[in-house]
């Protein structure tokens, strides 16, 4: 009988925590909706605490949030808890490589879950021919320099300060919810299309449009934390690159430096040679559950230093988000 989890891998303590995240994701997606529906109703439906949690979803309000930080030393008391998210993040990909991708991400998730169904139905994942997939993987980069130029060096000071006072900000969680329930007729079909492509391709948005996952890639190259491989160990059996999500040619490499590579441990916990492939801190090597809880550690840190700094809930009222929330179909229009 095929054991479903097995304590000794690494990359299945990953997914529990992968899949309890995306679960806790769920809920809160679920209570905001809730404590939406209490204002679009006129408080007719019950009310819920608005979950802070959500603000994870605005990674593009985030940066600006992040460069008026930096430029005028004033938090956004807005949404705090998407620029604490977003720091935790790339402090995460700076320290455990790119694991917020392959940990906490629940587009990630339904991506890696999407292949898996694929593979199962199919009995493979297919390859896009290496000249196109290289091409395609430019894309993400593309987009990530069209926001960074665009907010880090473009953007002037007063409009950033401006862009975080409007009514639109306030309102952007309710809008990014608004895009899932509200989902019109071209969103639907982009996400259906980009689903058959996951099905076919392993994790093909997160390799080849996400420009998150481009900026977390490009910080993760500066992480103590490596795959590394021990060639006095090595078989050259090639399990670890026939199972790399990311296509990495692990066998060849002695030291992933890789972008693309989030950290998963899948090419870890199936090498058959012990010793052979690991984690290492620098040149140490480090038990993959253990890398487990550092990645658990430092995201439960970033958070907790934004609840005790006072950088988490919103400073908008009750009467606030009954105004704003009536107004949230007219904004962006």
């Amino acid at each position: 009988m095929k054991t479903i989890f097995d304590w000794h891998k690494a990359s299945h303590w990953r997914l529990a925590v992968q899949w309890l995240f995306f679960g806790w994701c769920l809920f809160l997606g679920i209570q905001f909706g809730l404590f939406v529906r209490h204002f679009e109703t006129s408080s007719q439906a019950g009310y819920f605490s608005r979950p802070p949690g959500v603000e994870g979803f605005l990674p593009i309000g985030s940066l600006v949030s992040l460069k008026n930080w930096v430029l005028t030393g004033q938090f956004d008391t807005v949404h705090p808890a998407a620029l604490v998210l977003f720091l935790t993040f790339l402090v995460m990909a700076l320290l455990a490589k790119k694991s917020f991708c392959s940990f906490l991400c629940p587009v990630g998730t339904l991506s890696e879950g999407t292949w898996k169904l694929g593979r199962k139905l199919l009995g493979r994942n297919f390859r896009i021919w290496r000249g196109l997939d290289l091409f395609l993987q430019f894309i993400k980069y593309a987009l990530l320099f069209f926001f960074v130029k665009l907010i880090l060096i473009n953007m002037p000071a007063a409009a950033l300060k401006e862009f975080l006072t409007t009514p639109y900000w306030a309102i952007a969680d309710v809008k990014m919810l608004h895009f899932f329930t509200r989902m019109s007729i071209i969103s639907m079909v982009v996400i259906a299309a980009l689903s058959l492509l996951s099905v076919i391709y392993k994790n093909f948005w997160c390799r080849y449009l996400c420009p998150y996952g481009a900026l977390l890639g490009l910080l993760s190259m500066l992480s103590p934390l490596k795959i590394s491989r021990r060639q006095d160990k090595c078989i050259d059996c090639g399990a670890c690159s026939r199972v790399c999500p990311a296509q990495i040619d692990v066998q060849h490499k002695k030291r992933i430096h890789s972008p693309e590579c989030s950290g998963c441990l899948t090419c870890v916990s199936s090498c058959p040679e012990k010793g052979a492939l690991s984690m290492t801190l620098w040149k140490q090597p480090v038990p993959g559950v253990a890398f487990v809880g550092i990645v658990i550690l430092l995201f439960a840190g970033g958070v907790l230093s934004g609840m005790l700094g006072g950088h988490w809930h919103t400073s908008l009222t009750y009467d606030d988000y009954r105004q704003l929330i009536l107004l949230a179909s007219r904004l962006g229009h």
